[in-house]
């Protein structure tokens, strides 16, 4: 019996709306939170209470009386100690008195990016003139004459993450022609080589991110790691939603919120939540540190890229084991009592 082409030509043309609508759907979102993630963050940035070191012994109760939440004064023994604490990177900026109190003398490390640097010399020389005092600002950790804007540690991030990203993708595709094993030592080997490739064009190369070299790849190859393992485990149990997902999470929230273009300091009550909780702001911290504190505070953000990296990698190997138990669940009946 020959099948009636009329129907054959009606089945096809009867698509699912769903096949419509959620490419459209997925696109809009991603689109809508992209522009709404990168534009919302920078469209009127607040201090928050931004940690700065205070000297003297009435100046820091002043400056927190004046400043208010806008900053975190913590009390230093001596201009010295304040300094101390600013290149440690334990905080942004170190104040102090000069030439009997007439003058103020501002610290800052230009590291710590335009955003927050501008940020900190604005709230203190609005205290300055509303005290009658002149401020002079001295920038102890300036950044690289080839990082001019504070910028390259973002970019060589966003990279690595872009690269893992993509390579994820990929690898989703080739469920069919390797064993999971084997893709995942194929994800492990691509990261560990994209971290070296990375640190060694922005580093040696380019001369824009001076951080100790093997360090710097290091904390690359556990960013691409949890990028693509992140994006491989959404793609694995999501299915088609897993890449827009991935997408959302990584390139859009991810990057937007990494404080580089914008201190975390500065970023809305939901943005400094989650900055350092998401691969690409612990590798901007990550990065930071090692190129200019001599990787102060580096553990803590290399910690979050490995709990990310491993935990998608583990949660990718279960899930044939999970999919075996899901599939024999429905056949265990019940044994009838005797």
């Amino acid at each position: 019996m020959h099948p009636n082409p009329h129907e054959a030509a009606h089945r096809r043309s009867a698509v699912p709306v769903r096949a419509w609508l959620q490419p459209v759907l997925i696109a809009l979102v991603i689109v809508s939170a992209f522009i709404s993630c990168y534009i919302g963050v920078q469209r009127n940035p607040q201090p928050h209470r931004l940690p700065i070191s205070v000297s003297g012994s009435h100046l820091p109760h002043q400056v927190q009386q004046a400043l208010g939440d806008a900053v975190d004064v913590r009390l230093a023994a001596s201009s010295g100690d304040a300094r101390l604490a600013l290149e440690r990177h334990d905080v942004v900026a170190a104040l102090s008195s000069a030439h009997h109190g007439d003058e103020l003398r501002l610290d800052v490390a230009g590291a710590n990016g335009l955003s927050t640097t501008t940020a900190v010399k604005n709230l203190v020389s609005a205290y300055g003139h509303g005290a009658g005092k002149d401020v002079t600002v001295h920038d102890v950790v300036p950044l690289d004459p080839y990082d001019a804007r504070g910028l390259a540690g973002f970019y060589v991030s966003f990279g690595v993450s872009l690269a893992g990203f993509v390579f994820a993708q990929n690898a989703l595709g080739l469920a069919q022609l390797l064993h999971l094993r084997h893709r995942l030592t194929l994800i492990a080997s691509f990261s560990a080589v994209s971290g070296l490739l990375a640190a060694f064009i922005a580093g040696p190369v380019l001369g824009a991110v001076p951080a100790p070299y093997l360090p710097l790849a290091f904390t690359l190859a556990l960013l691409s790691a949890a990028a693509a393992f992140t994006t491989k485990v959404l793609g694995t149990y999501l299915g088609p939603l897993g890449v827009p997902v991935a997408t959302l999470l990584l390139l859009t929230i991810g990057n937007s919120t990494s404080g580089a273009t914008i201190g975390p300091d500065l970023l809305p009550g939901a943005g400094r939540a989650i900055s350092g909780a998401l691969p690409p702001g612990a590798a901007v911290r990550a990065v930071t540190d090692l190129t200019y504190f001599d990787g102060a505070h580096a553990l803590t953000p290399l910690a979050t890229l490995a709990l990310w990296a491993a935990g998608a990698a583990v949660l990718v190997s279960v899930r044939p084991r999970l999919r075996s138990a899901v599939r024999r669940f429905p056949l265990r009946r019940a044994v009838p009592a005797t």
